[in-house]
């Protein structure tokens, strides 16, 4: 089996201090022509969302741990979560620069809009699931299942009818990260837009009791 998230944490701690200077990327260069052979297409299903005539662009450098990407088209903006650094960064299209959106950020992981154009986020360290309008003004959508706080809400979508899917992975103390000790299995979440209760739409012993049943296992 491939490598572990765990041991990819702990790889990235030990790469951190030098992701933030440009050495990181000094390999890197712009594609010199088209289409950009830096895009390798693994589903053949998805060839027809490829745009041929793009390429891969460098945005920017300086960040620690890149999550979590949401673009807002109507502000021509970008934001995306710096994790460990405790920061949500901003690229303006207008100017073509970095700069903090928000910090501290919670620790804040995955970003997506809702179907109001607004800002949902993950955030590690209070271990719940947020709403930014264009105000500034933050709402907790979620922090709690079935009485136990959340272990450490990770990745985000806002679907078409409004309902909101997140999962919450199970991986443990890590303070690079701000995770805390879970308190419930990691399982993927739905949030209904209207009663604003949650319900596990996957979870993570479930999976268990089928790979025994694979294995022969009782």
């Amino acid at each position: 089996m491939g490598q572990t998230r765990r041991g990819v944490l702990a790889a990235a701690g030990s790469v951190a201090a030098a992701s933030t200077s440009s050495s990181v990327f000094a390999g890197w260069e712009p594609a010199q022509r088209y289409p950009d052979p830096a895009v390798e297409i693994l589903d053949p299903s998805l060839t027809k969302y490829r745009l041929a005539l793009t390429s891969v662009e460098r945005l920017g450098t300086g960040v620690h741990w890149a999550e979590g990407p949401v673009w807002f088209g109507d502000r021509r903006m970008l934001l995306f979560s710096d994790v460990p650094s405790n920061r949500i960064i901003k690229w303006d299209e207008d100017i073509g620069q970095l700069s903090v959106f928000r910090k501290p950020s919670n620790y804040a992981n995955g970003n997506t809009r809702d179907r109001q154009g607004w800002l949902l986020t993950c955030e590690h360290q209070p271990r719940r699931i947020t709403r930014t309008k264009y105000d500034g003004s933050i709402t907790v959508i979620l922090d709690q299942f079935e009485g136990k706080p959340l272990n450490s809400p990770n990745d985000i979508v806002c679907k078409s009818d409004g309902t909101i899917w997140f999962s919450d992975p199970a991986f443990g103390p890590n303070p690079y990260e701000a995770m805390a000790k879970p308190e419930l299995p990691g399982n993927v979440y739905c949030i209904d837009p209207n009663t604003k209760q949650a319900t596990a739409v996957h979870r993570e012993r479930d999976s268990t009791v089928r790979r025994k049943k694979r294995s022969g296992g009782n």
